[in-house]
């Protein structure tokens, strides 16, 4: 066929643009996570045991229904979504199936940049936005508990969301545009309990990435923390957490303390719907004083 010289200068402009584009998606959505140096640290595998149970990490990551909160992180329970369902993965240190053949650096690449030991992004049904706010020293603490576990085999399962490849890619994307700068802003004005507790409820915690609506491109919204929103298995509305001593959900912190330890054994209702018990269950374990920083935080939302 004999092309126009017009015809062809279009044809070649065209072409050089589709070229242009797929090498700026294929730079602007790779997976690579930052070039980060570990800092000097002793690991305590006890205050990882404590971050472990703030951000209820059995509750997804358990190997199935029937073993409660109480069974290894072996993960295998179906964690189904909007954009589909998810398989979390197994968090004990067995070496083919597990993260027994990963490595501390790797780890913190995972929870600080979402991003897979075989350079995939991870998508965020893992809460790595709020792990972000974790302090190196407290994510290898974690990774210290996790290593004292006994291995499990248990083999991934891939997520079924359409178009994997291209959703993984796009996941690069909205990193750019989700992601905060990592680490932990304290409140110069508020008490040392009160930092504590947002640390621990707005880190490890996560407690937002179920509380806090999202908008049009499923990132959280700051100007609504907190307010409720979408259940993210699609289960109907997650409550808010605003003015709940106003509306007479808790009278003081050392109530609220009492219902994050003793849930609805005590009369707290409506802390065993919606995953909240495996929640509750989870925060029972944590000392007093963590949960008190906590209540005082939640407390103090507006």
């Amino acid at each position: 066929m004999n092309l126009s010289p017009r015809t062809r200068r279009i044809a070649t402009g065209l072409a050089c643009t589709l070229l242009v584009a797929a090498v700026g998606f294929f730079v602007l959505t790779s997976a690579r996570p930052s070039n980060r140096t570990l800092p000097p640290h002793h690991p305590d595998p006890a205050r990882g045991e404590v971050l472990f149970s703030v951000g209820g990490c059995v509750s997804c990551h358990k190997a199935s229904i029937s073993d409660g909160v109480s069974g290894p992180p072996a993960g295998g329970v179906e964690f189904p979504t909007l954009v589909g369902s998810f398989w979390p993965g197994n968090l004990t240190p067995d070496v083919e199936t597990g993260l027994g053949g990963w490595t501390a650096e790797q780890f913190v690449a995972a929870m600080i940049d979402g991003v897979s030991p075989d350079g995939r992004h991870y998508f965020p049904a893992f809460p790595y936005p709020s792990y972000r706010a974790m302090p190196v020293g407290d994510i290898l603490d974690l990774w210290a508990h996790l290593e004292t576990l006994t291995p499990v085999r248990s083999p991934a399962r891939a997520p079924t969301v359409p178009a994997l490849g291209l959703a993984r890619r796009g996941v690069g994307l909205w990193k750019r545009l989700a992601l905060e700068e990592p680490g932990f802003r304290r409140d110069p004005r508020r008490s040392d309990e009160w930092n504590r507790g947002a640390y621990l409820s707005n880190g490890p915690g996560h407690c937002g990435e179920c509380h806090t609506p999202r908008n049009a491109l499923m990132i959280l919204d700051p100007d609504r923390a907190y307010e409720g929103g979408p259940h993210p298995r699609g289960e109907g509305l997650v409550p808010g957490l605003l003015n709940l001593e106003k509306r007479g959900r808790y009278s003081d912190a050392a109530d609220l303390v009492l219902a994050l330890q003793f849930g609805e054994t005590f009369g707290y209702d409506r802390l065993s719907s919606g995953g909240m018990a495996d929640v509750q269950m989870n925060l029972a374990k944590l000392p007093e004083d963590d949960l008190l920083a906590m209540a005082e935080y939640l407390l103090s939302l507006e």
